[in-house]
Protein backbone atom coordinates (compact mmCIF):
# COMPACT_ATOMS: atom_id res chain seq x y z
CA UNK A 1 0.00 0.00 0.00
CA UNK A 2 1.35 3.16 -1.04
CA UNK A 3 1.48 6.06 1.06
CA UNK A 4 -1.15 9.35 0.63
CA UNK A 5 1.54 11.47 0.01
CA UNK A 6 3.19 9.22 -2.35
CA UNK A 7 0.23 8.89 -4.45
CA UNK A 8 -1.11 13.05 -4.61
CA UNK A 9 2.71 13.91 -5.13
CA UNK A 10 2.33 12.07 -8.31
CA UNK A 11 -1.19 13.05 -9.66
CA UNK A 12 -1.62 15.35 -12.46
CA UNK A 13 -4.96 16.78 -14.25
CA UNK A 14 -6.15 14.15 -16.59
CA UNK A 15 -6.85 15.33 -20.06
CA UNK A 16 -10.95 14.09 -19.98
CA UNK A 17 -13.76 15.67 -18.01
CA UNK A 18 -12.59 18.35 -15.48
CA UNK A 19 -14.23 19.98 -13.18
CA UNK A 20 -13.71 23.50 -12.38
CA UNK A 21 -11.30 24.59 -14.34
CA UNK A 22 -9.40 27.25 -12.77
CA UNK A 23 -8.36 24.33 -9.83
CA UNK A 24 -7.10 22.58 -12.50
CA UNK A 25 -5.02 25.48 -14.29
CA UNK A 26 -3.73 26.22 -10.60
CA UNK A 27 -2.57 22.74 -9.76
CA UNK A 28 -0.23 22.02 -12.66
CA UNK A 29 0.52 25.77 -12.77
CA UNK A 30 4.05 25.71 -11.70
CA UNK A 31 4.75 22.97 -14.25
CA UNK A 32 3.39 25.37 -17.10
CA UNK A 33 5.45 28.16 -16.38
CA UNK A 34 8.35 26.61 -14.60
CA UNK A 35 8.73 27.20 -10.23
CA UNK A 36 10.38 30.05 -10.66
CA UNK A 37 7.59 32.14 -13.12
CA UNK A 38 5.05 30.51 -10.18
CA UNK A 39 6.64 32.31 -7.53
CA UNK A 40 5.60 36.07 -9.47
CA UNK A 41 2.84 35.11 -11.55
CA UNK A 42 -0.78 33.17 -10.14
CA UNK A 43 -3.86 32.41 -11.86
CA UNK A 44 -6.72 34.02 -9.60
CA UNK A 45 -9.74 34.10 -12.13
CA UNK A 46 -11.38 33.31 -15.03
CA UNK A 47 -13.25 35.96 -16.97
CA UNK A 48 -15.00 34.62 -20.49
CA UNK A 49 -12.48 33.05 -22.60
CA UNK A 50 -9.69 34.65 -20.39
CA UNK A 51 -7.42 33.30 -17.42
CA UNK A 52 -6.69 36.46 -15.32
CA UNK A 53 -3.09 36.16 -14.26
CA UNK A 54 -1.67 38.58 -11.24
CA UNK A 55 1.72 39.44 -11.62
CA UNK A 56 4.22 40.90 -9.40
CA UNK A 57 5.09 44.10 -11.54
CA UNK A 58 4.49 44.77 -15.12
CA UNK A 59 8.11 43.52 -16.24
CA UNK A 60 6.25 40.28 -15.27
CA UNK A 61 3.19 40.80 -17.38
CA UNK A 62 5.50 41.40 -20.48
CA UNK A 63 7.16 38.52 -19.70
CA UNK A 64 4.23 36.08 -20.18
CA UNK A 65 2.90 38.02 -23.05
CA UNK A 66 5.67 36.64 -24.90
CA UNK A 67 4.71 32.51 -24.02
CA UNK A 68 1.18 33.02 -23.84
CA UNK A 69 0.34 31.04 -26.78
CA UNK A 70 2.83 28.10 -25.07
CA UNK A 71 0.79 28.72 -21.80
CA UNK A 72 -2.64 28.23 -23.86
CA UNK A 73 -1.48 25.16 -25.41
CA UNK A 74 -0.23 23.59 -21.71
CA UNK A 75 -3.88 24.42 -20.37
CA UNK A 76 -5.65 23.14 -23.82
CA UNK A 77 -3.73 19.84 -23.05
CA UNK A 78 -4.98 19.92 -19.66
CA UNK A 79 -8.60 19.38 -20.94
CA UNK A 80 -9.56 23.27 -20.75
CA UNK A 81 -10.35 24.37 -23.52
CA UNK A 82 -12.63 27.70 -23.18
CA UNK A 83 -9.26 29.28 -22.71
CA UNK A 84 -8.24 31.82 -25.12
CA UNK A 85 -6.20 34.20 -24.51
CA UNK A 86 -4.53 35.80 -20.53
CA UNK A 87 -5.04 39.20 -18.59
CA UNK A 88 -2.97 40.62 -16.66
CA UNK A 89 -3.14 42.35 -13.79
CA UNK A 90 -0.43 43.56 -11.17
CA UNK A 91 -1.03 42.89 -7.44
CA UNK A 92 0.51 41.14 -4.50
CA UNK A 93 1.42 37.49 -4.55
CA UNK A 94 0.68 35.43 -1.84
CA UNK A 95 2.55 32.77 -0.97
CA UNK A 96 2.26 29.48 1.37
CA UNK A 97 3.61 30.18 4.56
CA UNK A 98 6.40 26.89 4.10
CA UNK A 99 7.90 29.20 0.83
CA UNK A 100 7.65 32.37 3.36
CA UNK A 101 10.07 30.43 5.86
CA UNK A 102 13.68 31.97 5.41
CA UNK A 103 16.36 30.11 6.84
CA UNK A 104 18.69 32.36 8.74
CA UNK A 105 22.47 31.12 8.15
CA UNK A 106 24.95 31.50 10.60
CA UNK A 107 27.14 34.38 9.60
CA UNK A 108 30.47 33.48 8.03
CA UNK A 109 33.34 33.04 10.04
CA UNK A 110 35.78 35.41 7.75
CA UNK A 111 32.99 37.94 7.51
CA UNK A 112 33.12 37.94 11.19
CA UNK A 113 36.99 38.38 11.95
CA UNK A 114 36.39 41.19 9.91
CA UNK A 115 33.74 43.57 11.29
CA UNK A 116 34.44 42.43 15.18
CA UNK A 117 34.62 45.40 17.17
CA UNK A 118 33.49 49.08 16.73
CA UNK A 119 35.71 51.14 13.78
CA UNK A 120 37.48 54.25 15.32
CA UNK A 121 36.46 56.15 12.27
CA UNK A 122 34.78 56.72 9.25
CA UNK A 123 37.23 55.52 7.45
CA UNK A 124 37.84 52.61 9.28
CA UNK A 125 33.70 51.76 8.56
CA UNK A 126 33.92 52.25 4.92
CA UNK A 127 37.19 50.02 4.92
CA UNK A 128 34.97 47.69 6.97
CA UNK A 129 32.66 47.58 4.93
CA UNK A 130 33.57 47.04 1.84
CA UNK A 131 36.16 44.03 3.15
CA UNK A 132 33.02 42.50 4.12
CA UNK A 133 31.27 43.07 0.39
CA UNK A 134 34.26 41.48 -1.12
CA UNK A 135 34.59 38.12 1.60
CA UNK A 136 30.48 38.22 0.69
CA UNK A 137 31.38 38.06 -3.06
CA UNK A 138 33.95 35.33 -2.90
CA UNK A 139 31.95 33.15 -0.74
CA UNK A 140 29.12 33.70 -3.37
CA UNK A 141 31.51 32.79 -6.28
CA UNK A 142 33.07 29.94 -4.26
CA UNK A 143 29.60 28.19 -4.07
CA UNK A 144 29.01 28.94 -8.07
CA UNK A 145 27.18 32.06 -7.92
CA UNK A 146 27.28 34.42 -10.72
CA UNK A 147 27.44 38.44 -11.34
CA UNK A 148 25.55 40.19 -13.38
CA UNK A 149 26.69 41.73 -16.64
CA UNK A 150 24.99 45.10 -16.22
CA UNK A 151 25.29 45.81 -12.29
CA UNK A 152 27.52 43.34 -11.33
CA UNK A 153 24.71 42.32 -8.69
CA UNK A 154 25.49 38.98 -7.19
CA UNK A 155 22.97 36.06 -8.64
CA UNK A 156 22.20 32.38 -8.70
CA UNK A 157 23.10 31.78 -12.13
CA UNK A 158 22.53 33.23 -15.63
CA UNK A 159 24.41 36.56 -16.75
CA UNK A 160 21.64 39.52 -15.95
CA UNK A 161 19.95 39.94 -12.80
CA UNK A 162 15.80 40.61 -12.69
CA UNK A 163 15.95 43.88 -12.36
CA UNK A 164 18.56 44.52 -15.01
CA UNK A 165 16.59 42.22 -17.32
CA UNK A 166 13.54 43.90 -16.68
CA UNK A 167 14.83 47.13 -17.58
CA UNK A 168 16.57 45.85 -20.83
CA UNK A 169 12.85 44.39 -21.77
CA UNK A 170 11.06 47.82 -20.55
CA UNK A 171 13.60 49.82 -23.03
CA UNK A 172 13.26 47.14 -25.68
CA UNK A 173 9.26 47.33 -25.82
CA UNK A 174 9.54 50.83 -25.65
CA UNK A 175 11.64 50.93 -28.81
CA UNK A 176 9.81 48.08 -30.54
CA UNK A 177 5.96 49.65 -30.03
CA UNK A 178 6.90 53.20 -30.62
CA UNK A 179 8.75 51.89 -34.25
CA UNK A 180 5.44 49.98 -35.03
CA UNK A 181 3.09 52.73 -34.29
CA UNK A 182 5.41 55.20 -36.39
CA UNK A 183 6.09 52.95 -39.21
CA UNK A 184 3.41 50.41 -39.09
CA UNK A 185 4.31 48.95 -42.56
CA UNK A 186 7.70 47.46 -41.77
CA UNK A 187 7.33 43.65 -41.99
CA UNK A 188 8.90 41.73 -38.87
CA UNK A 189 12.52 41.14 -40.61
CA UNK A 190 12.97 44.94 -41.11
CA UNK A 191 11.85 45.74 -37.29
CA UNK A 192 14.11 43.35 -36.21
CA UNK A 193 17.52 43.86 -37.97
CA UNK A 194 16.74 47.56 -36.48
CA UNK A 195 16.59 47.11 -32.95
CA UNK A 196 19.66 45.19 -30.90
CA UNK A 197 18.63 42.44 -29.29
CA UNK A 198 15.01 41.95 -30.65
CA UNK A 199 14.03 38.49 -31.84
CA UNK A 200 11.25 37.00 -33.58
CA UNK A 201 9.31 35.57 -30.63
CA UNK A 202 9.79 38.87 -28.70
CA UNK A 203 8.72 41.15 -31.79
CA UNK A 204 5.44 39.21 -31.98
CA UNK A 205 4.68 39.55 -27.99
CA UNK A 206 5.40 43.91 -28.24
CA UNK A 207 2.96 43.35 -31.55
CA UNK A 208 0.31 41.39 -29.93
CA UNK A 209 0.77 43.30 -27.24
CA UNK A 210 0.62 46.93 -28.99
CA UNK A 211 -2.93 45.89 -31.06
CA UNK A 212 -4.56 44.55 -27.81
CA UNK A 213 -3.23 47.82 -26.24
CA UNK A 214 -4.19 50.15 -29.35
CA UNK A 215 -7.87 48.58 -29.92
CA UNK A 216 -8.35 49.28 -26.15
CA UNK A 217 -7.50 53.15 -26.26
CA UNK A 218 -9.43 53.37 -29.31
CA UNK A 219 -12.75 51.98 -27.36
CA UNK A 220 -11.87 54.13 -24.95
CA UNK A 221 -11.93 57.15 -27.07
CA UNK A 222 -15.52 56.08 -28.57
CA UNK A 223 -17.13 55.52 -25.06
CA UNK A 224 -15.69 59.30 -24.17
CA UNK A 225 -17.21 60.56 -27.31
CA UNK A 226 -20.24 58.98 -26.52
CA UNK A 227 -20.36 60.73 -23.01
CA UNK A 228 -19.42 64.19 -24.35
CA UNK A 229 -15.94 64.49 -22.72
CA UNK A 230 -13.35 65.90 -25.18
CA UNK A 231 -11.02 63.39 -27.13
CA UNK A 232 -7.74 64.38 -29.49
CA UNK A 233 -9.34 63.53 -32.56
CA UNK A 234 -5.97 64.07 -34.51
CA UNK A 235 -4.17 61.47 -32.28
CA UNK A 236 -7.10 58.82 -32.83
CA UNK A 237 -7.04 59.13 -36.80
CA UNK A 238 -3.38 58.48 -36.74
CA UNK A 239 -4.15 55.49 -33.83
CA UNK A 240 -6.32 54.05 -36.10
CA UNK A 241 -4.36 54.30 -39.06
CA UNK A 242 -1.05 52.78 -37.44
CA UNK A 243 -3.79 49.71 -36.25
CA UNK A 244 -5.15 49.36 -39.34
CA UNK A 245 -1.86 48.65 -41.16
CA UNK A 246 -0.26 46.34 -38.50
CA UNK A 247 -2.98 44.73 -37.99
CA UNK A 248 -3.62 43.63 -41.78
CA UNK A 249 -0.04 44.20 -43.60
CA UNK A 250 -0.95 46.74 -46.07
CA UNK A 251 0.63 48.51 -48.48
CA UNK A 252 -0.26 52.10 -46.85
CA UNK A 253 -0.12 53.53 -50.98
CA UNK A 254 -3.31 50.71 -51.53
CA UNK A 255 -5.48 51.17 -48.51
CA UNK A 256 -8.52 53.03 -49.12
CA UNK A 257 -10.40 54.90 -46.39
CA UNK A 258 -13.53 53.24 -46.97
CA UNK A 259 -12.12 49.83 -48.24
CA UNK A 260 -13.40 46.45 -47.13
CA UNK A 261 -10.03 45.71 -45.60
CA UNK A 262 -10.10 48.53 -43.24
CA UNK A 263 -13.48 47.96 -42.54
CA UNK A 264 -12.80 44.53 -41.16
CA UNK A 265 -9.62 45.66 -39.45
CA UNK A 266 -11.54 48.30 -37.36
CA UNK A 267 -14.80 46.45 -36.84
CA UNK A 268 -17.47 48.21 -35.07
CA UNK A 269 -15.12 50.88 -34.39
CA UNK A 270 -15.37 52.02 -38.34
CA UNK A 271 -18.14 54.47 -38.19
CA UNK A 272 -16.73 55.93 -35.08
CA UNK A 273 -13.22 56.67 -37.02
CA UNK A 274 -14.83 57.01 -40.12
CA UNK A 275 -17.05 60.39 -38.50
CA UNK A 276 -13.94 61.43 -37.04
CA UNK A 277 -11.67 61.49 -40.14
CA UNK A 278 -14.94 63.19 -41.91
CA UNK A 279 -14.55 65.88 -39.12
CA UNK A 280 -11.12 66.63 -39.98
CA UNK A 281 -11.66 66.96 -43.32
CA UNK A 282 -14.23 69.52 -42.99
Amino acid sequence: MQKLGEVLSGWRPSGGPIGDPLVTIRSAWAEIVGTDVARSAQPVAIQGSALVVLTASGAWSQQLSFIERNILARINELGVRSIERLRFRIGTIRTPHAARHVVRRSPNRRTSSVIAGKPSTVADALLRFRRVVELQRETHRAVGGTFCVSCNAPIAAGTTCVPCASETLRRLTETCARMLFEAPWLDAESVIAAIPGLNAETYDGIRRGALRGWLDELRLARRRADAGAPIDRAWIRRLASSYVLLETRIDPHRLELDSPVRRNALGDLYPFIRAIESDLEC
